[in-house]
């Protein structure tokens, strides 16, 4: 398999995340990857639904941290990583399945909001490190977090940096049922194609009108989120933390 594997099949876009060796981080090029399948798949009006999962012992370890310290030179001035595929999840108007096979770290606990129906295996944990690495949240999780969870388990996920469990996930409404990891796909892959049978039109016009409600308040925040996320990268505490991770 390539970094991102696509597979199509019975109205269904399979996309998964295929750096175990990095824990499925996202590097620029999985960030690109990832970007141009969703796109892909929004304008192919034989695939209906989109399923996002993992491949090794990680769904995603979130931004690849050395890439983050050294980021790439892009000469062609497009917008690249993460600022290209967050604007993406936003407003994409299939339905957007999870499948977390493993541990979410960052993005991959931020963007499960961003799916309409998330999927855990019982062995998998998330976590949202953002403080511990002296700086904020990402890709609106500041407003989505809390929508998702309620208050207050949001606010324990984001400021203890702790682990949730599994079941922690679908009893707090970040994920809708936990399953066995041999189960895992299947049990994913049954609804999805369930959806994929569905006309396209009737689909994408209810998820937009799912997304509308939202919309102007997620792109706010995000943008809170990218200006105070720039001047805390590079302080002292973001650099004491990340020079700690790396020792």
């Amino acid at each position: 398999m390539s970094i991102v594997d696509i597979q199509d099949a019975d109205g269904v876009r399979l996309i998964t995340w295929n750096r175990p060796e990095a824990l499925n981080a996202l590097n620029d090029e999985l960030w690109d990857a990832t970007t141009a399948a969703l796109l892909s798949s929004q304008a192919d009006p034989d695939l209906k639904c989109v399923v996002l999962t993992g491949t090794g012992r990680a769904f995603t370890a979130g931004q690849d941290l050395a890439e983050m310290m050294a980021p790439p030179d892009h000469a062609d001035g497009a917008v690249h990583g993460y600022r290209a595929l967050i604007p993406v999840l936003e407003e994409f108007d299939k339905p957007l399945l999870a499948a977390v096979n493993g541990l979410g770290l960052g993005i991959g606990a931020t963007l499960l909001p961003y799916c309409d129906i998330v999927w855990i295996a019982d062995n998998a944990r998330l976590k949202v490190p953002f403080v511990t690495l002296g700086v904020t949240t990402e890709a609106a999780g500041s407003l989505l977090l809390p929508q998702r969870m309620g208050w207050q388990d949001a606010a324990h996920f984001i400021f203890t940096a702790d682990w949730i469990t599994a079941e922690r996930a679908v009893a707090t409404g970040l994920a809708w049922k936990v399953t066995t990891p041999e189960a895992l796909l299947p049990e994913t892959m049954m609804v999805a194609r369930q959806i994929g049978a569905m006309p396209v039109d009737s689909l994408q016009t209810t998820k937009r009108l799912m997304v509308a409600g939202r919309l102007d308040a997620v792109r706010a925040a995000r943008a809170r989120e990218d200006n105070e996320f720039l001047r805390m990268v590079g302080s002292e505490e973001n650099r004491a933390a990340l020079a700690q991770f790396f020792t």
